[in-house]
């Protein structure tokens, strides 16, 4: 379309260097998810995650990221699903957060692990009830007749959890991404782009900057 071709937005809000990064991805990473909380943006902890099969075709999605800290960034799904298909023939995986209204992306590669039975747990024991009746009531990735199939399994575990605590099911939990490689951009003018990238090597985060 030639419309497409059209479409352009100059950036020009802030810019990133060296300098002005923490030593450390993690807090890097935590001042902007904080300054994106702050700025209101829609769904700031939404990311892109992409996965691939042993043999090298991907696939990619869009996810919550749940919990974060060192130890990587945490998000749950059905481990029947085909992101869980997926990680247990390749382990490896990317994620992609983008915040248009500040200009901003980051980029995170490492390998994923899932979460342990407790931190699933606790998790789960948070989630709306509603929530928690549909990670039993969905097949997830699974082909199913139509919408009413799906909404009559939810209404049956409903029933089946009246008045009763609903526990996890045992094919749904985390997954921890655990970095190796952040990528920082910002959005500057004339596509020059500012891109700040850490890698982890023999346990050291090293920091170069990328051209646009």
């Amino acid at each position: 379309m030639e419309a497409l071709n059209n479409l352009r937005k100059e950036y020009s809000l802030k810019s990133l260097s060296k300098k002005d990064v923490a030593d450390s991805p993690f807090k890097q990473f935590e001042i902007w998810l904080n300054e994106a909380i702050e700025s209101q943006v829609l769904e700031p902890n939404a990311m892109t995650l992409a996965t691939s099969t042993f043999d090298g075709k991907p696939s990619v999605r869009v996810v919550l990221l749940k919990q974060f800290s060192e130890s990587g960034l945490s998000f749950f799904s059905n481990y029947e699903s085909r992101k869980a298909k997926q990680l247990l023939q390749n382990p490896y995986a990317a994620l992609a957060f983008y915040w248009p209204e500040l200009e901003r992306q980051v980029r995170i590669e490492g390998k994923v692990r899932k979460a342990t039975e407790t931190e699933s747990d606790e998790y789960f024991k948070t989630r709306p009830k509603g929530s928690k009746i549909g990670a039993w009531a969905s097949p997830q990735s699974a082909v199913i007749p139509n919408r009413r199939y799906l909404e009559k399994l939810h209404a049956d575990f409903e029933e089946e959890f009246k008045g009763r605590q609903i526990k996890r099911p045992q094919n749904w939990g985390g997954y921890v991404l655990e970095p190796t490689l952040f990528e920082f951009w910002q959005g500057r003018p004339n596509r020059l782009h500012d891109r700040i990238q850490y890698v982890l090597v023999n346990g050291v985060w090293n920091i170069e900057r990328l051209a646009p």
